[in-house]
């Protein structure tokens, strides 16, 4: 009999007093002006957060030494509209391309302003019971922290 894991997803939303073209802009573009730099799976301390504009492209850490760290990689690139990213860390913190979960990131228009930003962390289950539900808590912790830091910017960068 085989068991299946089912690990339920984690889900946040703010909202932000910009439209969706520009809030999607400041998520995926900007994102190195507000993502915190102490959080990072680099030995070096974090220089750049990057996220290439294109399906396929890849979404890393460029750290102080010069060394670059993957995060994961762009599936759906819809500016304006979604992304959805993959999350190559596995429940140790480590950079592993057979430990992927995903982000998706929804931008819909609360009025002709006013954006709310829907982020979904999914696919836990495909990590195991045990390191699954590790991740499952340890970014259901971080994701508001990162996504307090993503407002602020937007607050700022909309003056």
């Amino acid at each position: 009999m085989n068991l299946t894991v089912t690990i339920a997803p984690v889900r946040k939303s703010v909202v932000v007093n910009v439209d969706p073209a520009r809030a999607f802009d400041i998520f995926t573009g900007g994102i190195d002006r507000w993502w915190p730099k102490t959080h990072h799976i680099g030995a070096s301390p974090l220089k750049r957060m990057v996220v290439a504009p294109v399906v396929g492209g890849r979404w890393y850490s460029l750290c102080e030494d010069g060394s670059e760290v993957g995060i994961g990689h762009v599936l759906v690139w819809e500016p304006g509209r979604r992304v959805v990213l993959t999350w190559e860390i596995n429940a140790d913190w480590k950079n592993d391309a057979n430990a992927v979960s995903e982000v998706e990131v929804q931008f819909v228009a609360e009025g002709p302003h006013n954006t709310r930003v829907e982020l979904e962390h999914r696919g836990f289950d495909r990590l195991g019971k045990e390191s699954g539900e590790k991740m499952r808590k340890d970014v259901d912790g971080g994701w508001p922290t990162v996504l307090d830091m993503y407002v602020k910017e937007v607050a700022h960068g909309s003056n």
